[in-house]
């Protein structure tokens, strides 16, 4: 059931849905107004800038007709038509405060448990079909990562993964980068170590927010991939210590590389990244890129030092695990703001050449958005 009432000095609506109750400013609805005048109906832009918006607005009438509310904005006089449902959607008047670290409802946080239901597509699917693609593309929106087999087994496939979302992000390793035993290498990645699970190029600023790794020879012993949830690691890092949670989402880490000649690339941000209002957006977490840290005051050096302990011991702990191994033709991709990967070491003997490269989520979530707005139209 809807309600719709209005504040006595007209500043503000309060609408009623369903027992709760969601307050909006006179000066919010009329920026948000999607009349001719104010939006373009092509695109959804804006037409007119706040100085355009009279600065003592206000609501003197309003009439609830359905799941349609018409208010009268003065001095203007101007009648302007919003959706209920759409208000709603848009609610920012949620009442109880989140707690820091909080996450959207469209992510799921997982552990080794997820092993038994990894997010895998078929390639041909993803490429024919826009469903299929649709449920990978979400699939990878809800845990960070999902897998794709059955695909070509050629030198820069890879390519055509990105082609199914948006663009190659080229930085200094190229539009790709090889991913296989070299001599002298300059990058650890490179050799036939194992690696800690960690986020690619913590270093850059921003990061790439996408990363794909492809699989062309798989002969070698061992080499299993390994992925963990840096959300889910930093929930229990904040179960466990508050404190510790606090200090590493409140003080920049360093990061830098230096690897290659004419690059030193440089950055500092938090290992555990909040947005202003304290949602969980991002994890940078790589002990082979860490440089010095002197963004901590002295007396919260030795509580930042026993958190990063900490955390690098959860994202370690097997239980946190999800492994598979690449076969020629399949691939995997990962949000690399969240999900953190790793190598298990392999043998000298056979062969394991993986092709990697860069992209970004903008593009991967437009692409999402629009096959769910596509989906939506399709069934009404």
């Amino acid at each position: 059931m809807l309600n719709c009432t209005l504040n006595e000095n007209g500043r503000y609506i309060t609408l009623i849905s369903d027992g709760a109750a969601h307050r909006y400013h006179a000066v919010w609805l009329r920026d948000n107004a999607w009349d001719e005048a104010t939006r373009s109906a092509e695109n959804g832009q804006c037409l007119i800038a706040l100085k355009d918006i009279p600065n003592e607005t206000y609501i003197s009438n309003l009439q609830l007709s359905g799941r349609t509310l018409l208010l009268t904005f003065a001095p203007e006089g101007k009648a302007i038509e919003f959706d209920t449902d759409w208000l709603l959607e848009n609610a920012y008047d949620p009442g109880a405060t989140r707690p820091a670290g909080w996450t959207r409802p469209t992510v799921e946080t997982w552990d080794g448990g997820l092993m038994s239901r990894v997010p895998v597509a078929d390639f041909e699917a993803v490429q024919t079909n826009a469903d299929s693609l649709r449920l990978w593309l979400a699939d990878i929106a809800r845990y960070g990562f999902a897998r794709l087999q059955n695909g070509p087994v050629e030198d820069l496939a890879l390519m055509q993964v990105v082609d199914l979302f948006g663009h190659v992000r080229e930085t200094n390793y190229g539009r790709h980068f090889e991913v296989r035993t070299e001599v002298n290498p300059t990058n650890l990645a490179y050799t036939g170590l194992g690696l800690q699970a960690h986020t690619d190029n913590p270093y850059r600023d921003p990061v790439p927010t996408v990363q794909v790794l492809y699989c062309l020879e798989s002969s070698a012993a061992g080499g299993d991939n390994m992925v963990v949830d840096g959300f889910r690691v930093a929930e229990r890092l904040r179960a466990e210590t508050q404190d510790w949670f606090d200090v590493l989402s409140q003080h920049c880490a360093r990061f830098e590389y230096a690897g290659s000649k004419d690059v030193k690339l440089q950055s500092r941000r938090p290992m555990i990244d909040l947005a202003p209002d304290g949602e969980l957006v991002g994890v940078r977490f790589n002990n082979r890129s860490a440089s010095a840290i002197t963004d901590v005051p002295f007396d919260k050096m030795e509580t930042y030092y026993a958190a990063y302990r900490r955390m690098g011991e959860l994202i370690d702990d097997p239980a946190m695990e999800v492994s598979f191994r690449l076969e020629p033709g399949e691939c995997f991709l990962v949000d690399n703001r969240r999900v953190l990967h790793a190598r298990k070491g392999y043998a000298g003997t056979g062969k394991r050449w993986l092709q990697g490269c860069y992209a970004d989520t903008d593009a991967l979530y437009s692409k999402l958005a629009v096959l769910e707005a596509q989906k939506q139209v399709a069934a009404e």
